[in-house]
């Protein structure tokens, strides 16, 4: 997993793809800069659609990255896979490894 230490975008903000368990067990995914201050916009109600109809259960991981561009690729890569992909990753105890490998993957095509 990268170490968001070692992260120095062009602005210095780090952003990060995150995932959520959501009630009925589907997987909502999403990109932020402070994905605690996010994820309890979730939990109130004043995050995406998805969480306002179904809403959180937990914080599943989330992974650091540069830029906002990179952290939107992949959670556009990760928005497409199906339900149990996504479950495999997020539990899988190395996310960004995960991450990493499915978007070299989609890179390849």
């Amino acid at each position: 997993m990268t170490d968001p230490a070692d992260i120095d975008g062009a602005s210095g903000t780090i952003w990060w793809l995150y995932m959520i368990e959501c009630r009925g067990g589907g997987i909502y995914t999403g990109i932020a800069i402070d994905v605690d201050l996010r994820y309890e916009k979730h939990a109130s109600g004043r995050g995406a659609r998805y969480t306002r109809i179904n809403p959180p259960v937990r914080l599943l991981c989330r992974h650091p990255f540069s830029d906002r561009q990179s952290a939107a690729r992949a959670e556009y890569v990760i928005k497409r896979l199906s339900s149990e992909r996504k479950w495999a990753m997020a539990t899988s105890g190395s996310f960004g490894e995960a991450v990493a490998a499915t978007m070299a993957r989609r890179q390849s095509r």
